[in-house]
């Protein structure tokens, strides 16, 4: 059995009314029963609910990186606060009686086994593609790009000068068909356009300085350069698709995720793009809603302990389905993964697993995470511009950085190398990231030298420079999270 304490509990969770919930079990004493498995890879119980019977809940760790709930009640959370409440018991140390597993629960193993075999065996097998479907799809994916072509034609002829909320608004109606073409990327890519000229108000302020206007203007013409690389490689990338149905997605770049594709766990393993037995600590962790997407996200940062690369997890919870998709957290310990999924790009890829284990994490994890940052600023620097050419690369690139001090020189907060190059602080990051260079004078003072800093780069386009927002810090003892 995996080791099982709070915080492992707390993260199998599906919300925080569930860890609530699940806890108020325990503590009204609504549990009749309690058994577990001399191995211990089973425990479960009864609780009294709002029925006449008992519910029969259970928790099953024979396979420790795919643990299974069942519960008799009629929740549709898995796992239901009745397998949360029993957890909770067994965390807290209640009386668990022994037991054989029972009948019932043997012959639902037995039957899982069956079907992890055939997924396993189905996994290793191509796909057949359903070719008229595949044409289908893709030629309203080709009417989607022209759509978006037009969009961005019309939005050049029109001048960033004169680009304001309403008109910014009519294009984000319009764009709307290009969800409906399969293509949230594309529509997502338009939003950050648009975006730029609709202030929390729903109005563009026409009195705006002229230095925070020229920001404006230069991000916008970025955003631009984004849309018109997108129609032209989307369009290339869906032709020959077209032309060979059996053409497997691109691997080399992101762009067939910019277009919509889905990609399936079997997929990326059939493409080689896995990794075996991987261990991941997370090192910063945030969930916004994407408005133009219409769904939450919950994002990741992790430090891969075998490539040392660091790489994002990424969760969509779409609006209709919110209630029904699990919602991700921060972590605070180390995933140990059989198989890590690794989507295509080459800057902070995102990864899934299937399957995986936990444990604590010890002062050998945090060291091996400071042995990864990067000690030369002038080398990074150059290699994140260099990545920052493709314009559909990531623009919000993550690194760890080995610094020897952070300090204030005349009215900007820096940090600096031991070659004494340095990198100006910014706020500006992901938009829905909180502030979180305030907070390093919060910290002790001994953390403003020789630690480790998890940052994400922001290019300036107008005094084009790169700039650094502080995510997290690493020190020999702690990893301290600053935009939580």
């Amino acid at each position: 059995m995996i080791e099982i304490n709070e915080d492992f509990v707390d993260g199998e969770a599906p919300n925080s009314n569930a860890i609530k919930n699940g806890r108020g079990l325990v503590v009204k004493g609504n549990f009749v029963a309690f058994h577990k498995t001399s191995d211990h890879s089973l425990i479960f119980g009864e609780c009294s609910g709002s029925g006449k019977s008992n519910y029969a809940c259970s928790c099953d760790f024979v396979d420790p990186s795919k643990p299974v709930y069942r519960c008799s009640c009629p929740s549709r959370q898995f796992p239901c606060k009745h397998c949360l409440g029993l957890m909770y018991a067994y965390v807290e140390g209640n009386k668990f009686k022994s037991a054989k597993v029972p009948d019932d629960i043997l012959e639902k193993r037995g039957k899982a086994q069956q079907r992890a075999e055939k997924r396993k065996e189905q996994a290793t097998k191509p796909k057949k593609v359903n070719k008229s479907a595949l044409k289908k799809k893709i030629d309203a994916k080709l009417k989607g790009l022209d759509l978006l072509e037009q969009l961005t034609h019309d939005l050049v002829r029109a001048g960033m000068g004169n680009m304001n909320a309403k008109l910014a608004r009519q294009i984000e109606d319009q764009a709307k068909q290009l969800g409906n073409a399969y293509l949230p990327g594309a529509q997502s890519a338009l939003h950050n356009y648009t975006k730029l000229f609709i202030e929390d108000d729903g109005y563009f302020d026409a009195e705006v300085s002229a230095n925070a206007r020229e920001k404006i203007y230069s991000e916008a013409l970025d955003q631009l350069t984004r849309l018109n690389a997108l129609v032209k490689h989307g369009r290339k990338y869906l032709n020959e698709r077209l032309e060979d149905p059996e053409l497997a997605p691109e691997i080399e770049t992101p762009i067939a995720e910019w277009l919509g594709h889905a990609w399936q766990l079997s997929e990326l393993k059939l493409a080689g793009l896995i990794e075996a037995n991987v261990e991941l600590i997370q090192l910063a962790f945030t969930s916004y809603d994407d408005v133009a997407r219409r769904e939450f996200v919950d994002t990741g940062v992790w430090m891969n302990f075998t490539s040392g690369a660091i790489q994002l997890t990424q969760t969509f919870r779409p609006y209709k389905a919110v209630k029904y998709i699990k919602s991700e957290d921060s972590f605070f310990q180390v995933r140990q993964v059989p198989e890590l999924c690794v989507y295509p790009g080459k800057v902070n890829p995102r990864v899934r697993w299937d399957t995986a284990t936990t444990r604590q994490i010890d002062g050998k994890d945090l060291e091996a995470v400071r042995s990864q940052g990067q000690n030369d600023f002038a080398g990074l620097v150059k290699q994140i511009r260099s990545a920052l050419k493709a314009p559909l690369a990531n623009k919000r690139p993550i690194a760890a950085l080995n610094y020897a001090k952070i300090a204030t020189v005349g009215d900007e907060l820096v940090v600096e190398d031991r070659q004494r190059e340095r990198l100006v602080f910014t706020e500006t990051g992901l938009s829905e990231e909180p502030a979180s260079c305030h907070l390093l004078w919060l910290l002790p003072e001994e953390m403003h030298k020789d630690q480790t800093l998890i940052v994400r780069f922001h290019h300036d386009l107008d005094s084009r420079t790169l700039k650094v927002k502080p995510l997290s810090i690493v020190t020999k003892s702690q990893i301290y999270r600053l935009t939580l």
